[in-house]
């Protein structure tokens, strides 16, 4: 048998350096240094940040360049996202680039020409594979700051080609990039687990400092979870954390590595985490791969002796710089307070579970949680009000996915039916749409957690203002500022002098923007701008001006 465990390990080792040689051969997008403002795997509201954001030299307008060879898979125009470009390269990666502010070559006329066909800012193309093939170092495309984007920068997202699954893309990087920066703790909590444990004599959830000197003490089962961030070096950035690991006693109980997960995968984030807290045990109904729990209780603590227990966090980045945080919790005997009663109240995170009241209907599909929830269900009921305020939980809990809400209108304040809408109530009161239809004394929509909700009317249009009218012939640009309180804009559409005119939305501060094209408008001479601008309640705004 000897004889032939030689042969393999070559072929083993052939194989592997083949594959690793081949991803590692990507190139830089950028003929400049190489610099992030956001890694891959960051917590962000309700997903990860499914790439890394490179800084762009604090400007736009930079050649974006292919990474190997392969071809355009796909090319979209989004509010979201602006220039949107997918390669799909050789070695089996999807690479999308984000954020850009224009493509060059047929690309660019491409995309133009179906705008202006289809009349609209957003467009979507899937090229045949033969249509645009790239090659290492060709110029794609003009770096920007288009959607939601904060600053100029280009988002550079990897998928796995045949399984779609996000991978983080700076192992493709490492030899460009510096970094000798270790992560850094801020913090710690320890979540008792309700009626089954306590922690300085508390059920709820304990927030720590590193620096805390006081004696934690705690009794039966709880989980633990820390606060930290990476660094790296040349930037002021902070970014997520690649690797965490528990140890608890020498024997390690949990450990998370952020390198791969896929869009259903995504909002399990809401159960890792806890505000920007990353949990070191796993609930039930979480099945994120970049999560493994050590023991036989999904990472949770039994804290069962009158001693000290000894925590340990190892946190690595992907470079494997390393910090090592201890922390002491002395087992002491305490009452556990029983948890509270499963009444109609009590949601399972794996049966089909409803919640009917008067006047308002819930029904939350299997798995839609993430555990078991005792729901502290209250009605606000005010007899002049269009529909009572319904809280569904006090605190609010995220779901996987769509559950169908329906709410009562009581009182018919307009009799355009298209103009209600079902609303999230805020801690502070404030009234955020999330969509829905009347039918038969009801609106109807679907949310994604369980918060507090009611029923509102939006019958007040956008508000349109130009923005420095007097420099739009001077700037070649066409800025106006829209105010929409309540339910957001579905739809908007300009014309100048009778054609149609390009405008698109800027997200980030709410103004349509025309850039003119000297094609399609010719300099010199007055012309008429007529804009129309509707909300999701239908309500339109339209406005004639000339410049």
């Amino acid at each position: 048998m000897k004889k032939y465990i030689f042969p393999l390990f070559i072929f083993i080792a052939i194989y592997v350096n083949a594959q690793t040689d081949s991803r590692a051969g990507f190139r830089p997008p950028f003929d400049f240094p190489l610099y992030l403002s956001g890694n891959f795997g960051e917590l962000r509201a309700n997903h990860f940040h499914g790439g890394l954001d490179f800084k762009t030299q604090g400007a736009t307008g930079k050649r974006v360049l292919a990474l190997g060879d392969g071809y355009v898979s796909r090319i979209r125009v989004t509010h979201g996202s602006g220039h949107v470009l997918e390669i799909n390269y050789d070695n089996g990666l999807t690479v999308i680039q984000r954020h850009d502010q224009g493509f060059v070559g047929e690309i660019a006329r491409r995309v133009k020409k179906l705008q202006y066909e289809q009349e609209s800012w957003e467009v979507d193309i899937t090229p045949e594979p033969h249509e645009y093939p790239v090659k290492a170092g060709q110029h794609l495309s003009w770096s920007g700051n288009m959607g939601y984007s904060f600053g100029p920068h280009l988002h550079l997202e990897f998928r796995e080609t045949e399984s779609r699954d996000y991978v983080d893309p700076l192992p493709f990087f490492k030899t460009r990039i510096k970094d000798t920066t270790a992560p850094k703790v801020q913090g710690f909590m320890l979540f008792p687990q309700i009626g089954e444990g306590v922690v300085n004599s508390a059920s709820t959830p304990q927030v720590f400092s590193t620096t805390n000197k006081d004696t934690i003490r705690a009794w039966g089962v709880i989980g633990a979870g820390i606060k930290a961030y990476d660094y790296m070096d040349g930037t002021q950035n902070r970014y997520g954390v690649y690797s965490t690991m528990l140890i608890v006693d020498g024997e390690e109980v949990f450990q998370s590595t952020v390198d791969k997960f896929s869009s259903y995968e995504d909002r399990m984030i809401n159960s890792w985490t806890h505000g920007q807290y990353m949990k070191s045990f796993i609930d039930p109904g979480n099945t994120l791969r970049m999560l493994k729990a050590s023991n036989d209780n999904r990472g949770l603590i039994t804290i069962n002796e009158e001693r000290d227990y000894h925590f340990l966090y190892i946190l690595k980045d992907v470079y494997g710089n390393t910090t090592r945080f201890n922390f002491v919790v002395k087992g002491k005997k305490d009452v556990i307070p029983p948890s509270l009663p499963k009444n109609k109240y009590y949601f399972a995170w794996n049966t089909m579970n409803y919640l009917y009241e008067p006047g308002m209907a819930l029904v939350v599909p299997q798995k839609m949680l993430y555990k078991d929830v005792h729901l502290n269900y209250t009605a606000h009921i005010d007899s002049n009000a269009i529909a009572y305020v319904h809280q569904l939980n006090d605190e609010r809990i995220p779901l996987h996915g769509y559950s169908d809400l329906r709410i009562g209108v009581r009182n018919m304040l307009v009799a355009d039916t298209s103009k209600y809408y079902i609303a999230r109530v805020t801690d502070k009161g404030k009234l955020v749409s999330v969509g829905g239809t009347f039918e038969d004394g009801y609106v109807k929509t679907r949310i994604r957690e369980l918060a507090t909700y009611t029923v509102a009317v939006d019958t007040v249009a956008p508000k349109v203002e130009p923005v420095a009218k007097k420099n739009w012939a001077k700037n070649g640009k066409i800025i106006y500022k829209i105010t929409e309180e309540e339910t957001g804009i579905k739809s908007y559409r300009g014309t100048i002098d009778g054609k149609y005119a390009l405008f698109y939305l800027r997200i980030t501060t709410d103004q349509l923007i025309c850039d003119l094209d000297p094609d399609i408008v010719k300099k010199g001479g007055t012309h008429t701008l007529e804009l129309k601008v509707v909300d999701n309640c239908g309500n339109e705004t339209v406005l004639s001006s000339e410049f």
